[in-house]
């Protein structure tokens, strides 16, 4: 295989120690998107192509901070600075137990991220690194999940949740009964097992010749490996959580259940409290997320680097 070409120009000099040093300097579309980074019609595009992308994102997030700080916020106009900037809004949003559902999607988003982990990981481990009959049957499976909406299967999950069997205990009003239903999602498990399927057999040889075991191998030999794909999946994985509507609301048995996502539906039906309120939900809802994107986004872009350049 021939190396790949430079287009770009070279130059050879000499350190003080008589070291070869090369110096490069890339060609003008050598650059993203094949523009250059000096000032010139192109990078004044680039600018405004960024700018507009910006706006697309930002506008709504500035849009809700300001209604949730204006006193009286107006649903037809845009507006990025409150007016009147007041903490009235949350204030009544936290009289309406806004708190209480905030708590209520911590402890699920949480303990359903963490279980999600477990179980995908253990799942993506025995199919990415052992065979046995029916492999391909199970990898259908869980992709056929991820083609399923939520509402084809909010009734039987509701039956289920209800009467759970061969225990027969009813979940529903419990958090398990949020939890135990995300403990595998389809997309952490085909992005885990395509991560340790590039992981040398070299290296499990190795390590089996030390004898270490299945459990030992997992944790100290291949989860060191995969820490791109499990920031992935830890982002991803709680965004969806938290995210979640239908489940919680078909759990549910009080309104004392719900999470934070179906409490913003419920103060948005109040006829007692404006969209003042709602918002101040919204942004309080949008914290965790936002959050967990900034702890842990070199992790995803570093995972979705990985997984464009394998192989």
């Amino acid at each position: 295989m021939s190396a790949p070409a430079f287009s770009g120009k070279f130059s050879v000099s000499l350190t003080k120690r008589g070291r070869t040093q090369v110096r490069t300097t890339p060609a003008r579309f050598d650059t993203a998107l094949g523009w250059s980074d000096r000032p010139g019609p192109a990078w004044a595009l680039r600018i405004l192509l960024c700018a507009i992308a910006l706006a697309i994102f930002a506008v709504p997030f500035l849009t809700i901070v300001s209604g949730a700080l204006s006193t009286h916020p107006s649903g037809s106009s845009l507006s990025f600075l409150p007016h009147n900037a007041t903490l009235t809004n949350l204030r009544v949003a936290g009289e309406r137990g806004i708190w209480d559902y905030f708590s209520n999607s911590l402890v699920i988003a949480g303990g359903g991220l963490l279980l999600q982990l477990v179980v995908c990981t253990l799942a993506a481990y025995a199919l990415a690194r052992h065979r046995f009959r029916g492999q391909a049957l199970v990898l259908t499976l869980f992709m056929l999940t991820m083609m399923l909406p939520e509402e084809v299967i909010a009734i039987p999950l509701s039956l289920v949740l209800g009467h759970v069997p061969v225990i027969g205990l009813d979940l529903k009003g419990t958090v398990w009964g949020v939890i135990l239903p995300l403990g595998a999602w389809g997309f952490s498990v085909m992005l885990l097992t395509e991560f340790m399927k590039d992981i040398p057999d070299e290296i499990e040889e190795a390590a089996r010749l030390d004898g270490v075991g299945e459990l030992r191998m997992l944790w100290q030999v291949v989860l060191p490996l995969c820490k791109p794909a499990l920031g992935v999946a830890g982002v991803l994985g709680f965004i969806m959580i938290w995210d979640q509507y239908l489940l919680p609301l078909i759990a549910a048995k009080d309104p004392t259940d719900y999470t934070v996502t179906v409490a913003l539906s419920v103060l948005r039906t109040d006829p007692e409290v404006g969209s003042g309120v709602v918002l101040a939900g919204a942004v309080i809802a949008l914290v965790p997320s936002l959050v967990v994107y900034l702890l842990l986004q070199r992790s995803l872009v570093t995972g979705i680097a990985a997984g464009a350049t394998k192989g």
